[in-house]
């Protein structure tokens, strides 16, 4: 007997194995996917251990480096320090792997990145290269707007956004603004007379400041509940998913809301609510224009859909 099989598509030089047993039962195709993503699971952990793996020994490497008396050596090794963070960079940011990864696991993938680049601006800061350290903040402020509305748009239930929320308020309210700080103070040191500078540089400044940032992480730290959740639990029985989606985008995207509050003003002329200006709009909390937004979005909907019931039944 002999027995003939679908003929099956090589893709990217592999084939498709649930696409060459669809025929067979359920179990078996289950069995296979469960396999894949076992497969998947691996291959991320190898590359993250990898990549985690040369990111602590350029750590190392930047602490011995900083030993070094001679400049040339020095900064030639804080170079080659920065090149391993780099590459560990890399394998923390890939797409693909990015792609394949759920909103919370994303979202701390990119925590870790966004550590690492804080590390190569720390490279470039200690070889006194202040142009380098204000572009690279810089850079790294955008990226971080940038993966957050990425890890926002990949949240597809109310779960992930019950994690999601406190976490990236934090990040925009601490984390963020921390970068904005620093890229703040280079760019007025770099505004400094050279006289002005080296006597900043002498002074107990920086370290004051660190027991100011210490301390203040030590009461933080020591609180029970984050005040990130307290306000996503205040706010959260006041409006439902979609709209507090939408407000978590309007932390990492401004321009966002604006374009939010101009369709909102738009429906409220046409609707006649008077009270719905500009003006009072911009004053309004990311709670209101987002829930605004949506009840203006369902009503547009729902007379859409009259429209059509209408000229359907008038064919």
């Amino acid at each position: 007997m002999i027995f003939k099989y679908p003929r099956s598509e090589v893709k990217n030089g592999f084939i498709d194995l649930k696409q060459a047993l669809r025929e067979q039962g359920a179990e078996i195709r289950q069995v296979i996917e469960q396999v894949a993503q076992d497969i998947k699971f691996e291959q991320h952990r190898v590359v993250l251990v990898q990549a985690y793996g040369i990111f602590t020994q350029a750590l190392q490497r930047f602490h011995s480096a900083m030993q070094i008396q001679d400049d040339s050596r020095r900064n030639a090794e804080i170079d080659a320090v920065r090149g391993m963070l780099y590459q560990a960079l890399a394998s923390y940011t890939n797409p693909q792997l990015l792609g394949e990864t759920c909103a919370a696991g994303q979202l701390r993938r990119l925590e870790c990145a966004w550590g690492i680049e804080q590390a190569i601006v720390a490279t470039y800061q200690v070889q006194n290269e202040m142009s380098a350290v204000s572009d690279r903040l810089y850079h790294l402020k955008n990226h971080i707007c940038e993966n957050a509305s990425t890890i926002i748009n990949s949240c597809t239930s109310e779960d992930e956004l019950n994690f999601l929320f406190p976490e990236m308020s934090r990040i925009r309210n601490h984390d963020l603004a921390v970068v904005e700080t620093w890229q703040n103070q280079i760019d007025w040191m770099q505004s400094l007379p050279k006289d002005e500078l080296e006597l900043l540089n002498n002074s107990d400044l920086n370290s004051s400041e660190t027991e100011k940032i210490a301390e203040i992480e030590s009461t933080s730290t020591g609180l029970s509940v984050p005040p990130e959740q307290v306000i996503y639990e205040t706010i959260s029985e006041k409006s439902h998913y979609y709209s507090l989606r939408e407000q978590l985008k309007f932390m990492f995207q401004p321009d966002l809301r604006k374009d939010y509050e101009s369709y909102i003003n738009q429906r409220a002329k046409i609707a006649g609510y008077k009270q719905l200006i500009t003006n009072n709009l911009q004053q309004a909390s990311d709670l209101t224009i987002a829930n605004l937004y949506f009840y203006f979005k369902i009503r547009d909907e729902s007379e859409s859909e009259e429209v059509e019931l209408l000229e359907a039944s008038a064919v």
